[in-house]
């Protein structure tokens, strides 16, 4: 009897975590804010677009940060938060080429403005995201909403999270299948050429003048990134190594050599996957007032 209870327990033990992550993430829902604050998505793309206008190499940077931020600890609006001893995920190396910050705040502000203590900061990040791709003519998505924000940022957690430019497939395979993503979200979300890619894959001297995985792209969502490491011309390891894989291997020369026939729509069905990496919901973190520090 003491055995069965034990194993009980132990599966218990085990199983309720995950329990737990898929009911938070089946909170996730399209037009959460639909009663609460009815014109979130639109503030949120009327600063964007503009911000774009005038800055448009923000553009790589604003979706760098949604990545950055779901990968350590999930999408919880971590990689916002400020610190006074610089300790905090914004510090890491990785994280430095971010830029665009200001605008999340401002962004933030005009939430505040019309519907107070209702918007996260988590989700501002995903819907900035859409906004971004979709104005440098890349594909739309409906984005689901309903996180909450974290309240911790840790510097080393993002040192170790992020993706390193030196990765192998081994290691690409299993950080994405810690996050819960398969081996197709790995090569269709590699697949966005930016500056120093989605993964800010830059090397030290480049946080100044930054690398373009593909020249003059940073105005334009498009496939040529495939086009590139297929030719073996991906700028690092981790691009290679998508060629060392049966399954990504298939995937980059099927959009290298069909011109990205698929590429939009499984961009945006993996980006809504990403979007559901670790979130807080329900009760969970909270609502920031400001983005850049807890409540």
């Amino acid at each position: 009897m003491t055995w069965i209870l034990f194993s009980f327990l132990f599966l218990w033990y085990m199983f309720v975590p995950f329990v737990l992550d898929l009911a938070n993430a089946q909170r996730l829902k399209v037009g959460f804010y639909a009663k609460t604050c009815p014109q979130a998505e639109t503030i949120v793309k009327k600063v964007i677009v503009q911000t774009l206008s005038k800055s448009p190499t923000l553009a790589a940077p604003f979706l760098r940060m949604h990545f950055h931020d779901c990968f350590v600890r999930g999408c919880d609006g971590s990689v916002l938060l400020n610190s006074s001893t610089n300790q905090n995920e914004k510090n890491a190396f990785p994280n430095l080429s971010l830029r665009g910050f200001q605008i999340i705040d401002i962004a933030k502000s005009a939430l505040e403005k019309a519907c107070p203590g209702v918007v996260s900061c988590a989700d501002i990040l995903a819907l900035v995201a859409t906004d971004v791709v979709a104005t440098i003519k890349g594909p739309s998505w409906e984005v689901e909403t309903g996180r909450r924000d974290g309240r911790i940022s840790n510097i080393t957690e993002a040192l170790l999270n992020l993706v390193p430019p030196n990765a192998n497939i081994s290691t690409l395979k299993k950080d994405f299948q810690q996050s819960g993503l398969n081996v197709k979200d790995l090569v269709v979300l590699s697949g966005t050429q930016t500056p120093c890619n989605i993964w800010a894959k830059c090397k030290p001297g480049d946080l100044n003048t930054i690398v373009e995985m593909d020249p003059g792209s940073f105005k334009i969502f498009d496939e040529d990134y495939y086009t590139l490491v297929a030719k073996r011309r991906g700028l690092f390891q981790s691009d290679a190594a998508l060629l060392d894989d049966t399954e990504t291997k298939a995937y980059v020369k099927l959009q290298a050599t069909t011109h990205g026939s698929t590429f939009f729509e499984d961009f945006g069905v993996s980006m809504v996957n990403m979007g559901r990496i670790g979130v807080l919901t329900g009760n969970v973190g909270e609502i920031r007032k400001q983005c850049s520090r807890v409540n």
